[in-house]
């Protein structure tokens, strides 16, 4: 049995916008093609439910779109947010790619950490940016995040983390290698001082990440459909000779195979986080 049930959604709008309604909207409008259902859905009704589509299919949010939708308005606290990776191994080309995605995602770095509130709990909160570099791990990243749990471990406060990332940024070598030891260290300091950790695993949360601080959560969430894994599937199938068996990788796979504690729509996010926050709370 899913781990709240007792806070399912209600209807289908909260369930991700799963209905069979046909698809209206203004001539000229813009739209996006679904990967799922292959519709074209106006821009305007996947903004209007959180970018999922009418069939329950979840396109990837920018950090700070998902900040705003999580935290209560006006409550988010930005932390961290001049730190930046240099090019340590001066790898080729590395510094122009950064900038270039600096400036393509709006973001200095992969993560955006800070306080905030949720459903009027405080907590600390991080979300990893999918468009700066598919929110890969570099030593930027992994000291953000570092840096949020302690903050979190000396104020008392619990942490809820937003991850999508394909792993390590290879173009930092070892150093990004080593911010799995440093970021699964600063977790293991909160949980000692008995404070409450939420994972939310999105689309895709692979590699080093998912091997460190994404499934070191006391209570670990995941969006419909993300996949979710360390290496890839081909990978695998051509290590192994083997062939996957159907949905490898999903987060209903993942939950099948006890790794994820509950799948959780995005339209019912914050009423879930809010629940189990008052719960940590004493509420």
């Amino acid at each position: 049995m899913a781990l709240m049930n007792f806070l399912k959604p209600k209807n289908k709008l909260e369930e991700g916008g799963r209905t069979e309604a046909p698809v209206q909207q203004d001539e000229g409008e813009p739209e996006k093609n679904c990967p799922n259902c292959h519709r074209d859905i106006p821009l305007s009704r996947l903004w209007a439910n959180n970018l999922v589509c009418p069939c329950g299919y979840h396109f990837r949010m920018k950090a700070r779109q998902r900040i705003k939708m999580t935290a209560d308005k006006g409550s988010f606290n930005e932390l961290y947010g001049e730190m930046i990776s240099d090019n340590p191994l001066n790898f080729p080309g590395y510094k122009d790619k950064v900038e270039t995605v600096r400036v393509a995602s709006g973001e200095k770095e992969a993560v955006v950490c800070g306080t905030a509130k949720i459903g009027g709990q405080s907590c600390c909160i991080f979300v990893m940016e999918s468009y700066f570099m598919m929110g890969s791990m570099g030593s930027a990243v992994g000291e953000k995040i570092a840096s949020l749990f302690e903050y979190a471990a000396r104020c008392r406060l619990p942490v809820v983390g937003f991850t999508v990332s394909g792993g390590a940024r290879m173009q930092e070598g070892l150093l990004s290698l080593m911010q799995m030891a440093k970021t699964s260290a600063a977790v293991k300091r909160h949980s000692d001082a008995g404070l409450l950790y939420i994972a939310v695993l999105t689309d895709p949360t692979t590699g080093g990440v998912t091997a460190s601080f994404a499934m070191e959560a006391d209570i670990i969430l995941a969006e419909p459909g993300a996949t979710i894994g360390f290496a890839g599937a081909r990978v695998i199938e051509q290590t192994t000779k083997k062939t996957l068996p159907k949905g490898f990788q999903k987060a209903e796979f993942v939950m099948e195979h006890g790794f994820v504690d509950d799948i959780v729509p995005r339209g019912n996010q914050k009423k879930i986080l809010t629940e189990l926050l008052k719960i940590h709370n004493g509420g």
